[in-house]
C-alpha cells in the first residue's frame, strides 16, 4: 500500500509542475469537462487542446489516455490499460490500445442541451481467455449536457451501443455539481437496460488543483458484490484518476 501511495504522489507531483505554470496566465478559467468517471458529457477539448489522463485502479493497474482537439468541433484520442504495473504481482500486461472519437453537433439553447455523438472503446476487467473486457466500452454514444435549475449543477445523459455483434442499446445519466471551480461532486449510473450485464453506480469528487490539472477521486460499482460470467469477482473498486488539460 505505501508503494502504491508513494507512486501516486510522485506522479501527481510531476504532472502538477507543468499544471502550475498555467498560473501565470491572466485569465485561467476552468474548462468543461470532457468526461466524468465513466460517463461521457457532451463536452470537448477546444481547437489545438490535448488532454492526457492517468487512472489507478484496482490491482496495480494504470490506464492512460491521450485525447487531441483535432478540428474545432472533434476530438480523437487513444487509451491503453496497463495491468499489474504497480506492486509486487506479475505478470505486467499491456493491453491493446483503444481509440476515442467524440463530435459536438449541437452547442445547445435555452431548452436543449448541448449535444456529442462519439465512439469510444475502451473497456475494463480485461479477459485474456476471450480477448474482450468484461466491462465493455461505450462503443457508438449520443450524449446531451445541460446545466439544470441550480448554477454550476450540470446533468448528461445518453445512450450506447457497446456491442455490434448483439447490438443491446443501454443507457446512462451523471451529473457534477461545481464549487466555485475548485471542487466537484460527481455521481454516475452507467450500464442501464439489461440484466446480464448489471449497472453500475458510481460516485466521485474532482479536485480543480489548477484550472488545468485535476485530481479525482472515486468509487465504482458501489454496493456490487458478486462475480462476472467467468468467475472474476465484481465488486466496488476505488480508483484515483489525473488530468491535465492544456492547448498548443
Amino acid at each position: 500500500m505505501m508503494k502504491i501511495l508513494k507512486t501516486v504522489l510522485a506522479v501527481l507531483l510531476l504532472a502538477a509542475v507543468p499544471a502550475m505554470a498555467e498560473k501565470d496566465k491572466k485569465e485561467a478559467v476552468v474548462l468543461p469537462d470532457v468526461e466524468m468517471l465513466d460517463v461521457p458529457t457532451a463536452g470537448i477539448l477546444d481547437y489545438y487542446g490535448f488532454m492526457m489522463k492517468t487512472r489507478f485502479y484496482s490491482d496495480g493497474g494504470v490506464l492512460g489516455s491521450l485525447n487531441f482537439g483535432v478540428l474545432e468541433r472533434l476530438n480523437l484520442g487513444a487509451a491503453m490499460t496497463v495491468d499489474r504495473l504497480i506492486g509486487s504481482d506479475s505478470p505486467i500486461r499491456m493491453r491493446r490500445p483503444e481509440i476515442q472519437v467524440k463530435y459536438r453537433f449541437y452547442d445547445g439553447g435555452y431548452y436543449m442541451p448541448a449535444a456529442a455523438l462519439g465512439y469510444d472503446s475502451q473497456g475494463y476487467y480485461y479477459d485474456a481467455v476471450s480477448k474482450k473486457y468484461l466491462e465493455k466500452g461505450k462503443g457508438l454514444y449520443l450524449v446531451g449536457s445541460k446545466e439544470i435549475g441550480v448554477s454550476n449543477f450540470v446533468l448528461h445523459g445518453g445512450l450506447n451501443v457497446p456491442d455490434f455483434d448483439n447490438n443491446y442499446l443501454f443507457g446512462f445519466i451523471g451529473a457534477n455539481y461545481t464549487l466555485e471551480d475548485k471542487l466537484a461532486f460527481i455521481l454516475e449510473y452507467d450500464s442501464m437496460f439489461h440484466n446480464d450485464d448489471p449497472a453500475r453506480f458510481n460516485a466521485g469528487t474532482r479536485i480543480y488543483i489548477t484550472p488545468y490539472f485535476q485530481l479525482d477521486i472515486g468509487v465504482r460499482e458501489i454496493g456490487r458484490n458478486d462475480t462476472f460470467a467467468n468467475g472474476t469477482p465484481r465488486k466496488a473498486e476505488r480508483i484515483v484518476q489525473m488530468r491535465y488539460t492544456t492547448s498548443f
